[in-house]
């Protein structure tokens, strides 16, 4: 018969819900975040202060991993980067914002599945060269883009980086999440394959892929209306000049 699981240090993932909707700074959030999980889980003050000082040890040099590729980001675009991956994507007649980030939709997901979250990123590979290339097929298509229009092509690249890295590292066996959540239910006296629940993953990251490639698709689909209302309205005031 198995004991009852406590469910109280989850408090933890709400108290981290709360501050980021309430915009808080984020490394304080995390640190508070912790500080809850710590009591609820009736640990010692000590040990509580312990393990947030050796998570600290352990990831100080991330700074230091994170800046190095941003420097040799930073130096592939001062040599036209952005202005090739935009000059590229224009020559494709049929690309569209919407299908160029569903393409790179899968393979974020597929790459993530495999366990290469790093062959992604919001500041390796989105920023210089996603977000540029969906809008210059945009703009192929739609010379007049509006400002709105791009912000949201922007956004949409970004979140389709979220999306694919999310739901798609969810299947990766080795995985962190998959770890720990089999460490905490085989400490609770449950033992879970971790390739079965990595297999029970596959659905949600399928069901996410279609989700967002519907957006995707309804994007290319508000960029023509806006477009096309765009153009009437100005056809309307020459008429009425």
């Amino acid at each position: 018969m198995h004991t009852a699981v406590n469910l109280w240090p989850l408090i933890g993932v709400a108290v981290i819900i709360a501050g980021f909707a309430l915009r808080a700074h984020p490394v304080l959030v995390v640190i508070v975040s912790c500080i809850v999980t710590g009591l609820a889980a009736a640990m010692p003050v000590e040990q509580i202060l312990a393990t947030l000082g050796a998570a600290f040890i352990k990831t100080r040099n991330l700074p230091l991993l994170l800046l190095l590729p941003l420097a040799a980001i930073g130096l592939l675009e001062r040599y036209g980067l952005k202005e090739h991956a935009q000059a590229t994507i224009a020559r494709i007649k049929s690309a569209t914002a919407g299908r160029l980030l569903i393409v790179y939709l899968l393979i974020r997901e597929v790459s993530a599945a495999f366990g290469l979250t790093s062959i992604g990123g919001h500041p390796t590979m989105v920023r210089p060269l996603i977000a540029p290339m969906a809008e210059a097929a945009a703009e192929a298509r739609h010379p007049r883009l509006s400002d709105r229009l791009r912000y949201r092509v922007r956004a949409m690249a970004s979140a389709t980086d979220n999306v694919g890295l999310f739901f798609g590292e969810d299947i990766f066996v080795a995985f962190g999440a998959i770890v720990l959540m089999q460490t905490i239910l085989r400490g609770e006296g449950l033992e879970v394959d971790p390739l079965a629940m990595a297999l029970w993953g596959m659905p949600t990251a399928v069901s996410a892929f279609i989700i967002h490639a519907w957006r995707l698709t309804r994007l290319d689909a508000q960029i023509e209306r806006e477009l096309a209302a765009q153009t009437v309205a100005a056809a309307q005031a020459r008429g009425a000049a």
